[in-house]
């Protein structure tokens, strides 16, 4: 059976003396093995990213920018193929990674822009023959730890940006679907980085915490769970790194009265139901105001949803795949399991489904609860995976009170037609990302991707603008030469 391995210094590695199954989730049968790394493995890593290190900050923005329009040339000539990995190993339906696939390949483009990004400012006479000015310098050496949800856009928020800013990277990439990610990494290679520029080792709980305590690794990305991401913060910075690491959500949906129910109902179905609801964007709990639009928007739900069709990747008509693992789906069920324990009413059930000829996969069919209310686990908890919760109150208030409430601050969004309502719930919403009137507000690549409370750790967000601060070091230079044959008396006042 294939084992999947490691990209170190350029070349595939093997070390499988620990290998883990990787699946289709859609068969629900083992697919190959995922190698992992031992520690001595992602040290050889790290020494080879610090190798090449020096050299690679000192080859010029421009040079680098190059590196990433070939990339980007080849990611989209390799298209296909990419999204049929991402298929075989996470589930997702082709047009879905395809999605997936071009939003990773925006970031790309915004790396390409690194001569603008990293010229830094500059003024002249500060003082009397004194200039003064900034520049961004690399950090060094470093790491990313990405989920298994978007195995090729997460990785490409980080290390396109990072290597541009002149650092080297080791990527340690969900081992439940390795081979897309893996696959674009050798693209990049392809594309000319040098050897040890770019690092790929596959492991476990082992291979994170070298990343995390090894002290040539400067900065550490970090994109899953809240417990996960507040370890990781924890453990990086107790260890001298920079760290941003991007937790868990539950994101709310307000549907006023007012709101145009029909469009309102189209775009919770994608956002609710799109790649098997396994995003940290995606919208899980609706909070309809007042008993007329929660009436009307489980009304139209349920006949929406009689149509949508959940199965394998390999049929483009399917609506969405499976989740990732059947340990997954078992926990899923049973949120759906506890919230009908709570009390509250399940409109459209998705336990069990029946997919004709994939009776071994790890589905879960699109599933509406009503009444459901914020004491309930289900509420409480992150399901992440096909389930849109129905949340009734009275108010915009109590509907804005209970989003602020909540532990998670990640993406939030308002159906509307009164544009005081949407102006008021986006000055106030205690979340880091809104949407009005849309369902999925994720930035484009040259704003910056994070929310709010425990849904972000640390202080920059991912990719775009914050991407250049938080993978560099920023330098002032204050300089000035003095005249031909002047000296200057000894002062001990404060420069002014």
């Amino acid at each position: 059976m294939t084992v999947v391995g490691h990209l170190i210094n350029g070349e595939m590695r093997s070390d499988a003396v620990r290998t883990q199954p990787v699946y289709n989730p859609s068969t629900g049968e083992e697919s190959k093995q995922v190698a992992l790394a031992s520690v001595a493995t992602v040290e050889e890593a790290i020494a080879a990213a610090e190798q090449a290190f020096p050299a690679w900050r000192n080859t010029p923005p421009a040079k680098r920018a190059q590196v990433m329009y070939r990339f980007k040339a080849l990611l989209e000539e390799h298209a296909d193929k990419i999204c049929q990995l991402i298929g075989e190993e996470h589930g997702k339906i082709a047009h879905d990674a395809a999605g997936e696939l071009q939003r990773g390949i925006e970031n790309v483009e915004y790396a390409c822009g690194a001569p603008e990004l990293l010229k830094g400012e500059h003024s002249r006479n500060v003082g009397p023959g004194i200039d003064s000015w900034s520049e961004f310098q690399p950090l060094g050496v470093v790491a990313g730890i990405t989920p298994f949800n978007f195995p090729a856009m997460v990785p490409l928020w980080m290390y396109p940006m990072a290597i541009v800013c002149g650092n080297t990277f080791v990527l340690k990439p969900s081992e439940r679907d390795p081979s897309s990610t893996m696959f674009i990494a050798q693209l990049l290679q392809e594309a000319g980085l040098p050897n040890g520029v770019i690092n790929v080792v596959n492991g476990d709980k082992e291979a994170v915490d070298v990343l995390l305590t090894d002290s040539r690794i400067k900065a550490v990305s970090f994109v899953g769970s809240t417990p996960i991401a507040e370890y990781i913060y924890s453990t990086a910075n107790a260890n001298g790194k920079r760290c941003q690491a991007l937790g868990g959500a539950k994101n709310h949906a307000i549907v006023m009265p007012d709101a145009d129910m029909d469009n309102a109902v189209n775009q919770l179905l994608g956002a609710a139901f799109g790649s098997s609801g396994e995003r940290c964007m995606a919208l899980s709990v609706a909070v309809a105001v007042g008993d007329a639009a929660a009436d009307a928007l489980v009304s139209k739900m349920r006949i929406a949803m009689e149509s949508l069709k959940v199965g394998a990747y390999s049929n483009p008509d399917n609506d969405f795949g499976p989740v990732i693992t059947q340990a997954h789906q078992l926990k899923v069920n049973g949120y759906i399991d506890s919230a009908e324990a709570d009390g509250a009413k399940v409109v459209v059930d998705g336990r069990n489904p029946s997919v004709e000829g994939f009776d071994g996969g790890f589905f879960v069919g699109a599933t509406l609860i009503d009444a459901v209310t914020a004491d309930m686990q289900s509420y409480k908890e992150e399901i992440f995976g096909p389930v849109l919760q129905v949340v009734r109150v009275n108010t915009m208030e109590e509907a804005m009170q209970l989003i602020n409430d909540h532990e998670y601050g990640n993406g939030t969004c308002i159906f509307t037609r009164d544009g005081e309502a949407a102006r008021y719930f986006s000055d106030n919403i205690q979340v880091g990302m809104v949407g009005i009137n849309v369902p999925l507000p994720v930035p484009v690549s040259y704003h910056s991707f994070g929310g709010w409370k425990r849904s972000l750790f640390g202080d920059l967000h991912a990719y775009g603008p914050d991407a250049v601060r938080f993978y560099t070091k920023r330098k002032t230079i204050t300089q000035r030469w003095p005249s031909s044959g002047v000296r200057e008396g000894v002062s001990f006042s404060f420069p002014s």
